[in-house]
This record gives C-alpha cells, sequence and structure tokens, in this order.
C-alpha cells in the first residue's frame, strides 16, 4: 500500500477519510518530485539518466515514474502511430523503445494534450516497467515499480499468544510472533518455524512478488490453499521475517490472545507475478550490469 494503492488516503477505498465539509473529487491525481536518481537499463545501455523525475499517483494504481524529455537517449526513442486516451490526462502518443539490438514496441508513452493544472507533466517520457530491463536508484535496482515514498513496513515483537488451528489439528502455537505492520494493511503475524508443526505445511506452486519484501512462497495445509506464506529470501530490509511463516485468517484459524482473527475488508492484496522470472540472487544484485 501506498498513497493511492489499496487503502492508502488517495484510493477509491481509502481506510480514512479527510475531515472537511466540501465534497471531495472520487478520484484524485497526485503529483510530486521523486528527490532521487533514477536511471532506466534497457538493451545493456543506459536510456534514461535523471534527478528531476515526477511521481504519478492515481487511485489503484502504482505510482509511474515521468522522466523529462531531455534525460531520456533521444535514439531510445521511435514515435508510433498508437495513441490511447487517459481518463483525465487527455491523448497519450507511444514510442517503441530501441537500444542496441533490442526494441520493445510500445515500451514507453508521453501525455500530448494535458490540461493546464497537470502542466507539470509536458515533455515527459514514462516507460512501461515490465519491458525495461532494470531501473535503479543510484547503483541499486528497484524491482517491481517505482519506490512509493509513503509505503512503510514496520516489525515488532511481542509477547502475544498466537495458535494457528486446522480443526482440532494445531499447526503453529507460540509467544514471540513478530508482528508486521504495512501501511494501510492490518497487521501480519509471523512465526519462527521452531514453532510449526511444518509437516502440515505443504510447499504450493508458484509465487508472488513483492517491492517491499521479496518472494513470497506459500503454502497449503490439508485442504486449505495457499493458507499461509513466507519471504524465504525476504528483502534485506525486512530481514526480521526472512524464513517465517504468516498465515492467512480467511484461510485457516488464527487466533490471537484467544481471539479469532478474519481478514478485514479491503484487506486482500493484489499479487505481483514475479518481475521477468528474476531469482532472488538476480533481484538483490546492487550493481548495475
Amino acid at each position: 500500500m501506498g498513497l493511492s494503492w489499496q487503502q492508502g488516503p488517495l484510493s477509491s477505498g481509502a481506510i480514512g477519510r479527510f475531515l472537511v465539509t466540501e465534497t471531495l473529487p472520487r478520484r484524485w491525481l497526485y503529483v510530486e518530485p521523486l528527490r532521487r536518481r533514477m536511471r532506466v537499463l534497457f538493451g545493456g545501455k543506459w536510456i534514461a539518466d535523471s534527478e528531476h523525475v515526477l511521481l504519478l499517483f492515481e487511485p489503484g494504481r502504482y505510482p509511474v515514474a515521468y522522466f523529462p524529455e531531455n534525460d531520456v537517449s533521444p535514439d531510445a526513442l521511435q514515435r508510433t502511430d498508437y495513441t490511447t486516451q487517459h481518463h483525465v490526462l487527455g491523448l497519450t502518443s507511444w514510442y517503441t523503445v530501441r537500444a542496441g539490438q533490442q526494441s520493445a514496441p510500445r515500451g514507453a508513452w508521453q501525455l500530448i494534450d494535458l490540461p493546464g493544472y497537470a502542466s507539470e507533466l509536458r515533455t515527459r517520457v514514462a516507460f512501461v516497467w515490465r519491458l525495461m530491463d532494470a531501473f535503479y536508484e543510484e547503483d541499486e535496482r528497484i524491482v517491481g515499480h517505482a519506490a512509493d515514498p509513503y509505503h512503510r513496513i514496520d516489525i515488532r515483537a511481542t509477547s502475544r499468544h498466537l495458535v494457528v488451528r486446522d480443526a482440532d489439528r494445531v499447526i503453529a502455537d507460540t509467544h514471540r510472533p513478530l508482528a508486521l505492520y504495512e501501511s494501510g494493511f492490518a497487521p501480519r503475524w509471523y512465526v519462527a518455524r521452531e514453532d510449526i508443526d511444518e509437516s502440515k505445511l505443504k510447499l504450493a506452486e508458484g509465487q508472488t512478488f513483492c517491492p517491499y519484501k521479496g518472494l513470497a512462497s506459500y503454502y497449503d495445509i490439508g485442504r486449505h490453499k495457499k493458507a499461509a506464506w513466507s519471504y524465504i529470501h525476504a528483502w534485506p530490509e525486512v530481514a526480521r521475517v526472512t524464513n517465517m511463516v504468516s498465515f492467512e485468517p480467511d484461510e485457516i484459524d488464527v487466533y490471537l490472545d484467544a481471539e479469532q482473527l478474519h481478514l478485514e475488508p479491503g484487506q486482500t492484496v493484489t499479487p505481483h507475478g514475479i518481475d521477468r522470472g528474476l531469482d532472488p540472487d538476480e533481484i538483490l544484485q546492487k550493481n548495475p550490469t
């Protein structure tokens, strides 16, 4: 979750509300400077390099990075005849992105008929994240989408009693879970494997990707599909939950201090596919190629 995604304050499913008397628009668009150097790698070449990127936030979407035209290699963009219409910001023109022997049709776009109130986005180019080789902030790779500066994760140790049951079988029992608080989400409770009957966990096919935590592996518990997950190779920023297991309260019975937990409205996570099939070692690579 961030400013405009999941239950953020500018999303359509905001968990809070603005204490104002005026009627507010149903959809908010917000733009601000990233204030970080961002680069785009494609075809083995840096095709964009800027310290003046703008982030555009739209409800229900991840933030999108817009680069000044002057900070994009002029040889990298070939305008096409293809156009689309943004529901608020007008006509959008699309480019084929080229570098070396590599090309990405409709790999970038530009808003070319902006209303006056959106003038900050004029003469700026955005790239389709999954079609580029990589995006970097300074020399560190950013995977999944542009980092949302309003997204935060806090992890806290606690002695609360957490029990996971499948009917009369105890799957986990601990007095030392870690509580993971993530912007806009209800707390998630992570359990050390020593406090879990791992014989009841069956590794499920497929993984999902979180740009803030890493690759999640899933487990079936009896007839309950993907009832638990683990970040076996968690990002360094959330290393405290590495290889611990969290349980989905809408799939399996989870009790915290004897009170059963339930998935809160709006808490369903939209999963990502693994970004371009990268494995954890590649994703964690710090140095550009």
